[in-house]
């Protein structure tokens, strides 16, 4: 039944590219070689490209473009496909022109954060497909925090080229509740890549795996980059001083967050400078006890803790 099975996929790649190569329909094509029923092969890249090359015309091409490769993912129930549908659209926010990006981000028009919708996704074929099907479910999860990042930074991911002291100056100018979303976004991706499935088989031997993991990995070298100019922000005695009741407690959750996730990313583990700033920002926060003032909330350090309704 395995083989009878990976028989029938392979004809249904044939038969589809063959469709679409006598309807001379070339980014059609080029989608379906690059997302075939193969489960060890991961999209070959010049597929990739000639799928990528459809932002560089219309924005109609480009809403086809991906409106295909969304509807292709959205119906298949094979996990190869499924995933390598996934890395097409990762390359796209990595590589893709603005047009393409632009398209992929408003996909679909009612809007929402969960509409890769793939939380349920099985694949009982075999053993290899069963456990591919979790790294589908995971690998759509990161890709929605990954596009709810994007949209909440105003920009993709690695698409900016500023110097460093370009993006601190960006940063420096975002209002304190703006600046927390932003670093919010950013940990729940770092948390997103630390949730990978444990299938140490997969990840050794199926090149499909290994070549999301490259893709992840990639990313998290750029938010680690991302969240520490925003950690470098909030350890400014002016933007520390400024900062209410709500926003204390809202950013030492996200400290805490961040903390956990150093064993679970590979690629932050040995980043001791960014966790020693981590660590002081906490600390720093930590320190303070909360008073007010006029309406307005400040921290400070006292002796007086007052009466239980007041500490309340």
């Amino acid at each position: 039944m395995k083989k009878l099975k990976e028989v029938i996929g392979k004809m249904k790649d044939k038969a589809s590219q063959s469709k679409a190569a006598i309807l001379s329909k070339r980014k059609t094509l080029s989608l379906l070689r690059a997302t075939t029923h193969d489960s060890f092969a991961p999209p070959p890249h010049k597929h990739l490209t000639t799928l990528l090359s459809a932002g560089d015309g219309s924005r109609a091409t480009a809403s086809t473009a991906v409106e295909l490769l969304m509807d292709r993912l959205q119906t298949t129930h094979n996990s190869a496909v499924a995933l390598k549908c996934l890395i097409a659209v990762h390359h796209i926010i990595k590589h893709g022109t603005f047009i393409l990006r632009d398209q992929l981000s408003v996909y679909p028009y009612t809007g929402g954060r969960n509409y890769l919708n793939l939380s349920n996704f099985r694949d009982k074929t075999s053993s290899i497909s069963w456990e591919l099907s979790s790294w589908v479910r995971w690998y759509a999860e990161y890709m929605e925090h990954l596009l709810f990042a994007c949209r909440t930074l105003g920009y993709f991911l690695g698409e900016t080229t500023t110097v460093k002291e370009t993006q601190e100056e960006r940063v420096s100018g975002i209002v304190t509740g703006d600046l927390l979303r932003e670093i919010d976004s950013l940990v729940a991706m770092m948390e997103g890549s630390g949730k990978r499935p444990n299938t140490p088989t997969m990840e050794e031997k199926n090149k499909v795996v290994v070549e999301i993991m490259d893709l992840v990995e990639d990313d998290e070298v750029v938010v680690v980059s991302e969240v520490l100019v925003r950690v470098k922000e909030f350890g400014e005695r002016e933007r520390l001083g400024c900062l209410g009741f709500g926003e204390v407690v809202e950013l030492v959750c996200v400290l805490k967050r961040l903390e956990i996730c150093r064993e679970r990313m590979v690629v932050v583990m040995e980043e001791k400078r960014f966790w020693n700033l981590v660590r002081e920002l906490k600390e720093k926060v930590g320190k303070m006890k909360v008073f007010r003032e006029e309406g307005k909330v400040y921290r400070t350090v006292g002796r007086d803790r007052g009466t239980e309704s007041l500490r309340f």
